[in-house]
């Protein structure tokens, strides 16, 4: 099954259920919930509550795991290991809501550290994504490693899909539990197409996040013509990931002050 909806930001200050209605309202059919995002909306409800409100609209879920303020790739033990903790905390909110993936990201390190700060960094994301993938796998919960944007004075280890492959091929997991989430946004700013990524994971990739740019800066802007991602990408679960909930009507050729609709409309 094929999902299409949005990922909901801390931005946007709706609650989920409200942010739900307006994606069955539109017609999509998934949501993606940021785990740390959720710590800054109004009533936010429990796992549990996040399955029945999906199944009451009818909309698949899948969950992204903090990034924000956790590294799993930290040359810090103590942060590495709060951040993976972090991780395995998503993936059980994920079981608890009926979610069909959790997404991560790599981690970073400076790229003005010296080099055995950042050779011990790589090691802890590696280690980082092997604790979690396991985990996943234990639970029942699919893993997603997301590529993403390059970074001037971090480095990120999955931006291009040499380094994601490198990164998935050393965790002893079975595929189905340690996927790849494709940005498309990401991407094209890293200066490959999203086809580069398709060619090399094909069917592994589960998740795929939607957004356009201008190839300079990863600036989440709609992309209208997302019908031709989702009929070539074969992922699951597809989400749009836009700075505000206005975005999401114009990616659906929707104007949202045309609409009436006061979710979409921007301020």
């Amino acid at each position: 099954m094929r999902s299409v909806g949005a990922a909901m930001d801390v931005r946007f200050g709706a609650t989920v259920e409200e942010f739900v209605t307006y994606l069955d309202d539109l017609g999509l059919s998934h949501l993606e919930l940021k785990r740390e995002y959720l710590c800054g909306h109004p009533e936010t409800p429990e796992p549990e509550t996040i399955g029945e409100i999906a199944d009451r609209h009818d909309v698949t879920v899948t969950y992204h795991a903090p990034f924000r303020d956790w590294n799993v790739g930290s040359f810090n033990d103590a942060v590495r290991e709060a951040s993976v903790d972090m991780v395995k905390r998503t993936i059980d909110d994920a079981e608890a809501a009926d979610a069909g993936a959790v997404v991560v990201h790599g981690g970073a390190v400076p790229t003005r550290y010296p080099e055995w700060v950042r050779e011990k960094a790589r090691e802890h994301a590696h280690r980082s994504l092997g604790e979690c993938a396991q985990y996943a796998q234990l639970v029942g919960v699919p893993l997603c490693l997301e590529n993403q944007p390059v970074d001037d004075d971090k480095r990120r280890y999955t931006t291009t899909p040499e380094d994601l492959e490198a990164m998935l091929d050393d965790v002893a997991v079975a595929p189905e539990y340690l996927g790849v989430t494709l940005d498309v946004g990401h991407a094209k700013v890293n200066g490959y197409h999203w086809r580069d990524f398709v060619d090399r994971f094909g069917d592994r990739i589960q998740v795929c996040h939607l957004s356009d740019n201008d190839g300079t800066a990863d600036d989440h802007e709609p992309i209208p013509d997302y019908q031709r991602v989702v009929d070539a990408v074969p992922a699951d679960y597809f989400a749009f990931e836009m700075k505000s909930v206005a975005d999401i009507a114009r990616c659906m050729g929707i104007d949202p002050e045309a609409s009436g609709d006061s979710l979409a409309t921007p301020e």
